[in-house]
Parts: structure tokens; sequence; C-alpha cells
């Protein structure tokens, strides 16, 4: 399998180190994120990985050049930040054909079984998320038996979204998520359809992968899998950086045993 690491956030909520570096270079455990990212992805059978890049792209670009963990190429987004949807679309001529492709946030560290969670990959799924039941404000809605995507909400300002005009929420299956999900290469087809309608006339569209979930999710397989147990630190403050140490430490007492 082949991975997209995002790395081109300007990581606004770490400053002031990411005044100096990326957040992907940004050290936790003695190694910078994207080094743990890697390697969990590498230990999972991950083949190969493709890093999009803006914020401090050359430094990000001469650590994949230099690092030895696998094969890695660059997608440039120097000119415009794309977001996570646009970076997708944008990296296509790197991922297609490769058939399924992992997608991981930089700044995620987690205890996730990346093997199990590409076995629960549906044969139609477009895209499958993975989520867990955890406290946050905004939750993907999914229908609880077949677990596909049916909207969004953010419960603190009340906001649904939904392409179901009758959507319950009372029956939906409220997850949140974790920044890590798989794609079958056959997306990309869908993302064109979705920009060429969204954003006619612009080569290289921006828009968030949530966007284009919720547009999509009704007409094609959109699936969440959920991690029980799952220990996750999204590593976007300072105060989740001690938390994303004390994760690494007990992965490696583990992994040691």
């Amino acid at each position: 399998m082949k991975a997209l690491i995002f790395a081109a956030g300007l990581g606004t909520r770490l400053k002031p180190i990411t005044d100096t570096m990326p957040k992907a270079l940004v050290p936790v455990g003695g190694r910078p994120l994207i080094e743990h990212v890697s390697r969990k992805l590498k230990a999972s059978g991950v083949e190969s990985a493709v890093v999009n890049v803006h914020h401090f792209a050359d430094m990000i670009q001469e650590w994949v050049e230099a690092q030895d963990i696998m094969p890695m190429e660059v997608s440039d987004e120097r000119e415009l930040l794309l977001e996570t949807g646009g970076g997708v679309f944008h990296a296509r001529p790197c991922l297609e054909g490769c058939g399924r492709f992992l997608i991981h946030n930089v700044d995620i560290i987690s205890d996730l079984d990346i093997g199990w969670f590409a076995s629960q990959v549906r044969e139609d799924a477009v895209a499958t998320l993975l989520v867990s039941d955890r406290k946050t404000s905004r939750y993907l809605l999914f229908d609880p038996e077949t677990m596909r995507l049916v909207g969004w909400t953010n419960v603190t300002t009340g906001e649904i979204r939904s392409p179901y005009p009758d959507l319950d929420m009372t029956k939906c299956l409220k997850m949140a998520f974790s920044g890590i999900h798989i794609m079958s290469d056959t997306v990309f087809a869908a993302l064109e359809e979705y920009a060429r309608e969204k954003y006619q006339g612009v080569s290289s569209p921006r828009f968030p992968i949530m966007d284009f979930y919720l547009d999509a999710c009704a007409r094609y397989g959109i699936y969440g899998v959920a991690a029980e147990g799952l220990r996750l630190v999204d590593v976007g403050k300072f105060d989740t950086l001690e938390a994303a140490e004390g994760v690494l430490r007990d992965l490696e007492m583990t992994e040691g045993k």
C-alpha cells in the first residue's frame, strides 16, 4: 500500500515553534513527527509515501531526501496551500493507479494497528474513515447499521450538514474523526467531478476533504470504521506534546516485550 502524509499545514497552534520550522519537523520524544508517522507506516507494510508540502517546504523536502525509511516523493503546494481535499486532488499524479492508499495526518500519534484498519475496508468503499467514540465538538454522523457516512454536526453551535434533507440525527451514530483514512484511487474521478461542479475553471482547487465527503456520501461508498480503545493524540497544541510522548513511550514498551 502507498500512503499520503499530510504535512503542508501552517501549524499555527504550535507557534512560536512553527515560526522557524514546519509542524512535521517538531520533535516529540527526540524525533520529528514525520519520522514517527513514517516509521509506523513502514512497520505496517506501507511500501512508499507521498508527502505534501507548503509551510517551510524546503525543510521537509530536505528531510524526505535524507531519510532512508522508505521511498518518498513530494507533492508540492508551495504556491498555494490547498487544504486536505485539494491536497489529495493535487497528489493525483503520485497516487492514481496504486489501488488503495492510506492518508495520515503528520500530527497524529496513535496506537492504531494499521493492518487491522486496512482489513476493515469494504469492496465498494471509495473512502474509509477511522473514527472513535471520543469527546469532541464536531462529530461525523453514520448510519448505525451500515456505518455509511450520512452527515456532520457541531454540537456546540447546533450546525448539521448532510446531503439528506430529512436526516434524523437522533437515529445516527456520532463518532469523532481521527485524521486517518483509506481511499481507493477511484476517488479521483469523484474528486474531479466535485471540483468541476464547485470550482469550475480552477486548475488546483482549494477545499477540505470533509466538504467532499459530505457532498459525495449520498452517491459513493464512504464508510466509518470504529476503533475501540484507540489511543490517539492530535499534536496540535503545546498541551498535547506531553501526551504524545506518553503514547510513544507505551508503544516502545509494548514493542519491546
